[in-house]
């Protein structure tokens, strides 16, 4: 069963700003979490609760998990740099 994906206004901005070949990559993750939140490459953020993030080439996916709701929730989508987190 897949899980609901939700993009808040953050995120649908930062997706706004990315280049079409990229976002193509970003969209296939988003279908992947749909299946699998906890695929791929994910990891907790420290010292942000229970953030994850997930690569996706050079860009972040930042996202919490709701399991009782089955529901992904995506806070927003940069490109990493040293500043990032």
């Amino acid at each position: 069963m897949p899980w609901n994906l939700a993009i808040t206004k953050p995120a649908a901005r930062d997706l706004k700003a990315i280049r079409a070949e990229d976002l193509q990559r970003i969209d296939a993750a988003f279908e992947a979490m749909r299946n699998d939140p906890f695929g791929g490459d994910v990891k907790f953020l420290r010292g942000m609760g229970g953030t994850l993030r997930r690569r996706v080439g050079t860009w972040r996916i930042l996202f919490e998990v709701h399991q009782k709701q089955r529901e992904v929730v995506v806070l927003g989508v940069r490109r990493r740099t040293s500043t990032t987190y």
